[in-house]
């Protein structure tokens, strides 16, 4: 029998996670670091709300998510993202899917929102060079 992994993405910003998910022994890993010495602590409390809504059912995954790109928090979201999709696809659990859908819809749905571009005439996207006269 073929051991049985699934495969997941979560994106946010400029930041993009990917998510291996095993049986195993309940490990949770963000780039090779274990997500209980991930820090900042804000970040580690974010990528942990899927595990905690799961429950003890991730007790028998082995989950390994690697993030690039973007800052701390939007590599944070994009991880909660892929763990919250591989774990309602690992257990295909319609009621988990609810509870997340319901908890924080973002769990299971990327964020589109991006940066607005620089515009001419100024130093960002809304502000304009002054003018001296009038």
């Amino acid at each position: 029998m073929a051991k049985k992994i699934v495969h997941k993405s979560g994106k946010r910003k400029k930041a993009v996670a990917r998510a291996t998910f095993s049986s195993g022994k309940g490990k949770v890993t963000i780039n090779s670091k274990p997500v209980d010495l991930y820090e900042p602590d804000l970040a580690r409390l974010k990528i942990r709300e899927p595990l905690e809504l799961a429950g003890k059912r991730t007790s028998r995954l082995d989950i390994k998510v690697k993030v690039e790109g973007g800052g701390f928090m939007g590599q944070a979201e994009a991880a909660r993202t892929a763990i919250a999709r591989g774990l309602v696809a690992w257990f295909d659990d319609d009621d988990l899917e609810q509870l997340y859908s319901k908890y924080d819809r973002s769990l299971l749905v990327n964020d589109t929102r991006r940066k607005e571009s620089k515009h001419p005439m100024g130093r960002g996207a809304r502000s304009k060079r002054q003018k001296s006269y009038r």
